[in-house]
């Protein structure tokens, strides 16, 4: 499973939402320039979260998008399942040997755990750091 710049940018619309939770509407065109984002495509994201009923437009001069719900109720794995469709990096075959199925199977249990056990609030407030080493690999 591969997540496509719909989930990523779709994350980043719903964590600027999160950051300004409860302070009104934000408007696309604000997160766009924020994150240097084509405000046409965000425009494109925005339909199928607010389908999902996870954002809510708020028309007029000061109008935009907000949550429907906490942050801490929306996790990544709601907003990846509206964007990118089901959480399966490998189709699991019936046919296939038990072993590498199992083995799919595990994989996809483990992606939609981090990805459901991961809440928008977790996201927003994240703190990175810099002690992540970073391997080169030659081959």
């Amino acid at each position: 499973m591969k997540i496509s710049t719909k989930g990523r940018y779709g994350l980043t619309i719903m964590m600027a939402l999160a950051k300004k939770y409860g302070e009104g509407p934000v408007s696309l065109k604000s997160i766009a320039k924020e994150n240097s984002l084509s405000e046409h495509y965000l425009e494109q994201l925005i339909a199928p979260l607010r389908n999902a009923m996870l954002v809510k437009s708020v028309r007029g001069a000061y109008g935009g998008y907000m949550l429907t719900k906490d942050p801490s109720d929306i996790t990544a794995g709601d907003i990846i399942r509206v964007l990118e469709g089901p959480i399966s990096p490998v189709e699991v075959l019936d046919d296939e040997e038990p072993a590498k199925r199992d083995l799919w199977i595990k994989i996809r249990d483990a992606v939609k755990d981090v990805l459901d056990n991961t809440t928008l609030y977790d996201l927003a407030a994240y703190e990175g750091r810099d002690d992540h080493e970073y391997y080169m690999f030659y081959i």
